[in-house]
């Protein structure tokens, strides 16, 4: 997919790697200026360095001064920012256990950056697009927010919220030009997916046959299949869509896939 981007700025939040990258990549070679930003500097340096128009930050979403630097220095060196892709979460590991034992510590770590992280760099970017009366903003949620699934309270619950803190910002953001969608993805090739799923040594590898068996098209997808349907939300000639979430998942969430 192919779409002209030129003339416009976008920052992609953790985008050193996985659905981020995929995601910058995508908004950089169809001639936008792309911002990739990640906890490590270095990190997003080098996602960036191979990229036409590629530029790089260091950027926590916890951090409200964080955010207001970064938003800062993107206005002082191009001017304005068109696209916000908040692509930057993170989920839990090992603590894969039922709400009863889930430790408090790791719901606020979950939602400090999936939910509340993602309001953070909203509320700053969409202080911007409302001054320039134009903008997009890309929520990446889960297909977990639209069908809980066990185990990932905190994850469930994070990405839940955003699925409609997208709908309540492209209410309040519409009469200003600038649109909000989300996407949600299924389950995705990404680095965590092989620590958790896909990997030979991943930490329930024996669950992915099972997982599967409910996705009509047999796989997980690939972070680039992701990235087309941001690409997708970001195409100025897409005007028209807002409060919509995209679900990119295989057909997981179509309906009870069983085998009679």
């Amino acid at each position: 997919m192919r779409c002209d981007l030129s003339g416009r700025v976008s920052l992609v939040t953790g985008s050193a790697r996985g659905i981020g990258r995929a995601i910058a990549d995508r908004l950089a070679s169809n001639g936008a200026v792309a911002y990739y930003s990640d906890l490590s500097a270095d990190e997003a340096a080098a996602a960036a360095a191979g990229s036409p128009g590629g530029r790089s930050l260091a950027l926590d979403v916890t951090d409200p001064a964080a955010i207001a630097a970064a938003v800062g220095r993107i206005l002082a060196e191009v001017g304005r920012l068109d696209i916000l892709v908040n692509n930057a979460g993170v989920n839990t590991i090992a603590d894969r256990v039922a709400i009863d034992q889930f430790p408090r510590a790791e719901w606020d770590r979950i939602l400090g950056v999936d939910l509340t992280g993602l309001y953070e760099m909203s509320k700053a970017a969409a202080a911007v697009m409302r001054r320039q009366g134009s903008g997009r903003i890309i929520n990446i949620a889960s297909i977990a927010g639209l069908v809980p699934l066990r185990l990932q309270c905190a994850f469930v619950a994070a990405k839940a919220g955003v699925v409609n803190l997208t709908r309540a910002m492209a209410l309040e953001l519409g009469p200003a030009g600038v649109l909000v969608n989300g996407i949600a993805p299924g389950s995705t090739l990404t680095g965590g997916t092989r620590q958790l799923f896909y990997g030979d040594d991943g930490l329930y590898k024996e669950s992915v046959r099972r997982m599967l068996d409910h996705v009509p098209l047999d796989r997980p997808a690939t972070v680039d299949e992701i990235a087309v349907a941001a690409l997708f939300l970001a195409d100025p000639e897409n005007s028209y869509m807002t409060g919509h979430t995209l679900v990119v998942d295989g057909g997981w969430t179509a309906g009870y896939a069983r085998d009679f």
